[in-house]
């Protein structure tokens, strides 16, 4: 109870307190260490101190994110890493840096002893944690070291990267191939397993002249995490198209298809696009994690008068919910959490996806197979016989899916879909483009959701700052101009900040951390409806949308800035004036 009398010793708790404490500390499962932390008797910071001052060892001070070079990883086996809880952390002028979190552990310090002279290295000793141990020890799984293991079994087996030509595969690849395949399935396992690590949304497999590139979409930006040796870019596709059930010998046209895994006690789905490029196949892999598609108005950044607006249209009985933006802007999550709130037993909802993004309970979602000729609108044409009461498409792609989800909203049903124009305002003016008659869109739409995504700050690391002086004219101005009813239910501050982030070891030193709606909403209403059938410019809407309240992008932009969730940076990437 060596930490317990240094607490007495420090004058942090008296003896009465400690007696409590030590017995407590005898019916307790784990460390002292973590008996002190669980009872909150001191913070971690302090119980490092003073584990410093009573092993006469410095403390590591570095970042507990920061990536520990391969080869210095490669230096402890992740198995002796492990059983003496010592992690090499980097090697700087001729010694090797190791932490280790018992230095009083004769053996642990009789390995890294012997670590340092094979290497031909001095050792510095630095003292870790049990938390930062573990939190290093993750990196054993980083995937430019199980990749190096990878590539040097399949050079093994295949006697040199000669031979590496073999896994081009034929239509009937044999079974002795197959065999050998094997590290190269070890190789797509951890690739994916590193994207669901890193929540990353898409994964990039693309050739370059002498190298195969791998890139991950994280919080919206591509991230350049890995470089194969080129040789290895057939097998990884080929074994990406067996998972897939795509045409394996087929490299000339573009191929879709989709698989599943379970990593780490979740069922992640992963959807596949193929794309022939001049160095050959790119491949590109989302990754559909059903625990984060599935969310909350407040979590996706809905609030205030935008979600009592859609709230108001989906309880009426029958009509057109459209969500409108650019690919990837979080229009289907939108449409998945309307779909939650009207998720009921008595209803029946009908969806047809392509591809089915998230599995729900309770609702009958189809895949449409436009190769077999199942698409929107054959799918929409059968779905209506189904007796549906909400029906959710998809995407309105053209003139015939358009015309199909009007009517199956006039008939009676909920219809929600998606739709690409820049804002709410370019709705109408797209529908009626896509040949709607204009005076059906009073009576079916019943809402318009336009949306971007923005950068999320860092909640540990972001802190407020006076914006200079046009800014806050700016600000001033954007949200003088809301509606009484919208400055009503949101919560302004008086004194107009922002906020900006410096990065910190919750977000990776990046500054942002996680994705956030930013959005607009244009309802139906007599004024509009007047406007649709006499002269629906964009121009006309655009003034009826100011005069019904509507909160523009720029506008949520900047009330997400006040309220620290965004950069003003950001506002002004993700928003214009009209």
């Amino acid at each position: 109870m060596v930490f317990i009398q240094k607490l007495i010793e420090k004058k942090i708790i008296d003896e009465k307190k400690a007696k409590g404490l030590e017995d407590g500390l005898k019916a307790f499962e784990g460390s002292e260490e973590d008996f002190l932390l669980k009872n909150k008797v001191i913070d971690e910071k302090g119980l490092n101190k003073i584990k410093s001052e009573i092993f006469k060892t410095e403390f590591f001070s570095g970042s507990e994110t920061m990536e520990i070079p391969n080869d210095v990883l490669s230096m402890v086996p992740e198995e002796s890493a492990r059983f003496y809880k010592i992690m090499p952390l980097s090697i700087k002028e001729g010694s090797l840096e190791v932490g280790i979190v018992d230095p009083e552990d004769i053996k642990a310090r009789e390995a890294v002893d012997f670590i340092a002279r094979k290497s031909n290295l001095n050792c510095k000793i630095y003292l870790i944690n049990e938390r930062i141990f573990n939190v290093f020890l993750k990196q054993y799984r980083n995937i430019k070291e199980e990749v190096g293991k990878a590539l040097s079994a399949l050079e093994t087996e295949m006697g040199g990267e000669a031979d590496v030509e073999l896994f081009a595969f034929d239509k009937k690849p044999t079974q002795e191939r197959l065999t050998e395949e094997a590290p190269i399935i070890k190789m797509v396992a951890v690739i994916l397993r590193h994207a669901v690590d890193g929540n990353a949304s898409d994964i990039h497999i693309e050739p370059e002249e002498k190298q195969l590139r791998i890139r991950f979409r994280m919080d919206g930006t591509l991230y350049a995490s890995l470089y194969l040796p080129i040789h290895t870019h057939p097998s990884i596709v080929a074994r990406i198209k067996i998972l897939s059930n795509l045409r394996i010998d087929e490299t000339r046209v573009p191929q879709d298809g989709r698989f599943s895994a379970r990593i780490e006690n979740k069922n992640i789905d992963f959807r596949v696009s193929t794309l022939p490029t001049k160095l050959g196949e790119k491949v590109v892999i989302r990754v559909l994690d059903p625990t984060e598609g599935l969310r909350s108005y407040q979590e996706i950044g809905l609030v205030s008068t935008n979600l009592k607006w859609l709230r108001e249209a989906i309880t009426r009985p029958f009509g057109l919910i459209l969500a409108t933006g650019p690919t990837g802007s979080g229009k289907t999550t939108t449409l998945y959490a309307v779909l939650q709130e009207l998720n009921k037993p008595e209803v029946n909802i009908v969806t047809l996806e392509d591809p089915i993004e998230y599995f729900m309970k309770g609702i009958n979602q189809s895949q449409v197979r436009p190769e077999i000729g199942y698409d929107f609108s054959q799918g929409l044409r059968h779905v209506v016989r189904q007796d549906p009461d909400i029906i959710m498409v998809g995407e309105v792609r053209d003139e015939e899916s358009a015309s199909l989800v009007t009517h199956a909203a006039l008939t009676g049903h909920i219809v929600l879909s998606t739709l690409h124009t820049n804002n709410a305002v370019g709705i109408i003016p797209r529908l009626i483009d896509m040949k709607i008659k204009p005076f059906l869109l009073p009576a079916t739409l019943n809402i318009g959701v336009a949306q971007r995504l923005a950068q999320r700050l860092c909640p540990y690391c972001r802190e407020k700052v006076r914006p200079n002086k046009e800014i806050e004219k700016l600000i001033a101005r954007e949200i003088s101009s809301l509606s009484e009813d919208a400055r009503k239910d949101l919560s302004i501050p008086s004194s107009i900040y922002v906020y900006k982030a410096k990065g910190c070891p919750k977000c990776n030193m990046k500054g942002e951390k996680g994705r956030i709606g930013v959005f607009e909403v244009l309802k139906m209403t007599p004024e509009l409806e007047k406007i649709v059938i006499d002269d629906p410019t964009e121009m006309r809407i655009a003034q009826e949308a100011k005069r019904q309240g509507m909160i523009t992008m720029r506008q949520d932009a900047i009330i997400k800035a006040v309220n620290g969730d965004v950069s003003i940076e950001e506002v002004f990437r993700v928003s214009e004036e009209y």
